[in-house]
């Protein structure tokens, strides 16, 4: 309108006497609200208006005249000349808008102007009206605008801006990276259309209107989805602007998309705190696909783990029907067992779009389709080896594949499961081998009292829980014999009969060594005595270690709960003593606890510890028994014998000490305190005298497994300046048989060193004629028990007989123990036995004793020395005076027979 008043100033009023006075209208361009300044052809003020002189703080008497470059605006006389010569040129006469330009109040202070320029004709002449706004907060505002704009386009957040009725008047750069859509599509859209999907919370959404009414507004988690339908997590900031009257105005949401931050790693934080939390895999496995169902709506989620044998046990799955988990159960992986058993079959992702129609899940897909599950994807979840070790899978209501989020979601959950599946296998191998026998795979002794405590609980009133006891006989003289390797194949194959007589509910476990329990629930004594019976009759039959047989028995105790003893501890030490008493009938049988047993096993306690302290404080002794030559009675050599006597104990044999000992570990140390104590014995006789030829020394099987034991052999023997000829060792079947070719090594340094090597007790054993030519011994000693009935039975004289020949033959000296009778030593004698030893000659005896005995038999032998030599020199002085014609007398009968 300015516009138009200034114009119509410029024709001529007095032609038309309708036009308004000059005055009237330069008074309404005085109420302008913009500049006006009327400039001549060489742009000299002609009028100012009252708002330009306030735009330029000085009086219009000052303006009026002055050129347009004294007012500051030398830029603006360049353009107005430039605008001026365009519109003189004739081209276009119409309104010129120019440049905004700051200029400078009177004050100082800059203004920032928007000019414009029109063209004016009055009485032939050319004027120009130049329109000055004072644009100084719209430029400020202008410029607060696009800062705030940069600033809204240079966020990471999604920014939406909408009205009172919520459509959109503004959507910053990352709303289109984020949702798709450009900011001309989102202008003037509700933003819950653009946003909004099936699976959005609407429950979330009523909790963000009402931050509406909140002056601070309020945040909140939501699902959305972008232009292409994926699902986003983001989390929406809502701030309000109200007007003076309280009134909305603006609504300002901020969308941080958490899909990966917080989602993902919320569900990476819940699997990592259960794991340190030592959470049950089922427990974990369930919590995983819980939250992943929370963040997915549209999904249910599966875990599963894949055994070493390929079989597949369901860990989490809680959407999923019940039935069908248990169903998948134990089901083998392949190529055409559903999704999950492809995927972990293939190392592979499958995705079966179409259950019903998929071949790969005919046999397993009614009962998901019955619940609507129409779709599955399943993906491997590999350990850090390679291996499949479980799947991660998505199950869908729709026929789909999965989205990008779901793709992220099952990459975080792979690696989630990897680590649980792992753990747990960590776990359970741990406990294997904390809880579980190495050898035989059976719960060890770690683990067998808290099996016979669930037994126990699980009893209920009136029943009965029995524990079984179990000793293999001869586990000692296989593991001797043949070797570790033997030894741990029998105690493999005696585990394995024993798990074949049990019953399901019952527990097998390896106590360690050859000794094992069996706890039997709700059995009572005849049902258990049943079952030991079953276990003797199953373990007669003979096991076969590669070319050999060997027999196979076990002693079993048993001890009742509760009518035996109501706690773990004492029904397992009854069953033990149990065992030993069926040791002691005779092995290879069964024996119930009863209230005596208990001062045998605290008597075997007493005397281990006695036996123990014994050995510690050298309170063991040796004697000595003679072994003499056949042939003229002189001394073949001397057996050490080991002797204890307790101050509280007394006198304890050996027959009871020795077995103690090797059940006990300490038979080992016995035999080098032997060795010790008889190798001193024997210097001192020597430097007394007393002509002794050897002495033998009783050793274990276990001494000869010592790869030092030559070495050790030899230092006690130079500690005493005893010639290694002066020193026998006795040794078992046990060492004999033994394969292992540390014992054979031992055997030979020793014989290398002059020591001699006698197989005591021969006859009795395994005995292999084959490889007793192949071991370095130099002595056979007979069994005392072939002694009792020599003189009256046939079959034992022939044995005997046999033995000394096959000495005989293999140059071997023959000894024969337990010789009692003068009978039994004059058919040795005949055999041409080389030695006899046994209580005909004398008992073992201390040192001192042995001593005074071999003086008194050296004199003996000296007397019947001299009676010969006497008889023979009788007979050759009558022989002499006899006439040559006369036959000679004939000695006595009972000389020429003894």
């Amino acid at each position: 309108m300015v516009a138009q008043a200034a114009q119509y100033l410029t024709v001529s009023a007095g032609d038309d006497p309708r036009c308004v006075t000059a005055d009237v209208l330069l008074a309404a361009l005085d109420c302008a609200s913009d500049g006006v300044l009327i400039l001549d052809d060489d742009l000299h003020v002609r009028h100012v208006n009252a708002a330009a002189a306030s735009i330029w703080g000085l009086d219009r008497v000052e303006l009026i005249g002055s050129p347009v470059g004294r007012l500051g605006l030398e830029e603006l006389e360049r353009c107005l000349a430039a605008a001026i010569a365009a519109q003189a040129s004739g081209a276009d006469r119409a309104r010129a808008e120019l440049q905004e330009l700051t200029i400078r109040h009177k004050d100082g202070s800059e203004i920032r102007v928007a000019l414009s320029l029109w063209p004016l004709e009055t009485r032939g002449e050319s004027r120009y009206a130049l329109f000055v706004r004072d644009i100084t907060r719209d430029v400020e505002q202008r410029e607060r605008l696009t800062l705030l704009h940069e600033l809204a386009d240079s966020s990471n957040r999604a920014v939406i801006v909408t009205d009172h009725e919520f459509r959109n008047v503004y959507t910053n750069t990352a709303f289109t990276g984020l949702f798709g859509y450009e900011p001309k599509e989102a202008e003037g859209r509700r933003a819950s259309d653009l946003l909004v999907g099936r699976c959005t919370d609407r429950r979330t959404l009523v909790k963000l209107r009402r931050l509406l009414h909140q002056e601070r507004g309020g945040e909140d988690e939501l699902l959305v989805y972008d232009k292409n339908g994926n699902e986003i997590w983001v989390a929406a900031n809502i701030k309000v602007v109200r007007d003076a009257t309280d009134q909305l105005r603006y609504v300002f949401a901020f969308l941080s998309d958490i899909t990966e931050t917080r989602q993902l790693r919320s569900l990476q934080q819940l699997i990592m705190t259960a794991l340190a939390d030592e959470m049950p895999i089922a427990e974990i496995g369930d919590r995983l696909c819980r939250r992943v169902e929370e963040i997915a709506p549209d999904v249910v989620s599966s875990l599963l783990h894949v055994d070493a044998d390929g079989l597949i046990h369901p860990l989490g799955g809680p959407s999923l029907p019940q039935d069908y988990s248990q169903a998948l159960d134990g089901v083998a992986i392949g190529p055409d067992v559903g999704s999950c058993g492809s995927s972990a079959y293939h190392g592979e992702p499958v995705l079966s779009i179409d259950l019903d129609s998929d071949p790969r899940w005919a046999p397993y897909k009614v009962r998901p389709l019955q619940v609507g599950l129409r779709a599955c994807w399943s993906t491997p979840i590999k350990a850090k080896d390679g291996r499949v070790v479980g799947t991660f899978a998505f199950y869908f209501r729709e026929s789909r594949a999965p989205s990008n989020w779901h793709k992220r979601i099952v990459e975080a959950c792979v690696h989630l499961g990897a680590l649980a599946i792992e753990r747990q296998e960590a776990r359970t191998e741990i406990s294997r081998m904390a809880y579980y026998d190495m050898l035989t795979g059976l719960p060890n002794r770690a683990r067998i009292p808290s099996l016979i405590a669930d037994a126990i609980q699980a009893c209920p009133p009136g029943g009965h829980v029995a524990v079984a006891f179990l000793d293999a006989d001869n586990f000692k003289d296989v593991n001797d014999t043949l070797g570790h390797s033997a030894g741990d194949e029998f105690l493999i194959s005696f585990a394995k009969r024993l798990r074949a007589q049990i019953r399901p509910g019952d527990t097998l476990g390896r106590l360690g060594g050859d000794e094992f329990v069996i706890v039997l629930p709700n059995r009572d004594a005849i049902e258990a005595s049943l079952m030991a019976a079953r276990i003797t009759a199953a373990l007669a039959v003979p096991l076969t270690i590669g070319k050999r047989q060997v027999p196979m028995s076990a002693s079993v105790g048993l001890s009742l709960y509760p009518d035996n003893a109501t706690d773990i501890d004492t029904l397992v030490k009854q069953a033990d003593a149990a065992m030993y008493k069926a040791k002691r009938a005779g092995r290879g049988t069964y024996r119930f606890f009863s209230a005596d047993m208990d001062k045998l096993a605290e008597q075997r306690l007493m005397h281990s510890t006695a036996l123990r302290n014994a050995i510690a404080s050298e309170a063991l002794t040796l004697h000595y028994q003679p072994l003499i030559r056949t042939r003229d009675g002189a001394i073949h050599g001397v057996e050490a014998l080991a002797r204890w006597h307790d101050p509280v104990l007394g006198e304890v044999s050996p027959a009871k000490f020795i077995p103690l000992a090797e059940e006990c570990g300490l038979i080992e140390q016995i035999g080098m305190w032997s060795i010790r104590e008889a190798c001193g014995q024997m210097a001192i006789w020597r430097r007394a005298g007393l002509d002794i030829p050897c002495v033998s020394v009783n050793l274990s099987p276990i001494n000869f497994q010592n790869v030092n034991l030559a070495t050790m052999v030899a230092q006690i023997l130079a500690e005493h300046d005893l010639p290694a000829s002066y020193l026998m060792f006795e040794i078992t079947e046990g060492v004999f048989l033994n394969e292992r070719a540390v014992v054979v090594a031992t055997m030979n340094e020793l014989r290398s060193l002059g020591v001699g090597l006698s197989l005591d007790d021969f006859g009795t054993g395994y005995s292999s004629l084959s490889r007793l030519t192949q071991l370095p011994i130099n002595e056979l000693k007979i069994d005392r028990s072939f002694m009792r009935d020599v003189e009256v039975n046939a079959a034992t004289r022939a044995i005997v007989t046999a033995v000394v020949r096959v000495g005989q033959s293999l140059k071997l000296a023959v000894v024969a123990e337990g010789v009692e009778t003068e009978g039994q030593c004059e058919l040795l004698t005949e055999l041409e036995c080389d030695a006899v030893q046994g209580f005909l000659h004398a008992r073992p005896m201390p040192s001192a004793g042995f001593g005074r005995w071999l003086i008194e038999h050296s004199a003996r032998q000296a007397g019947v020395m001299l009676r010969q030599i006497g008889r023979s020199l009788a007979r050759t002085s009558l022989s002499s005076e006899q006439p040559v014609d006369q036959p000679a007398i004939e000695p006595r009968r009972s000389l020429g027979t003894r």
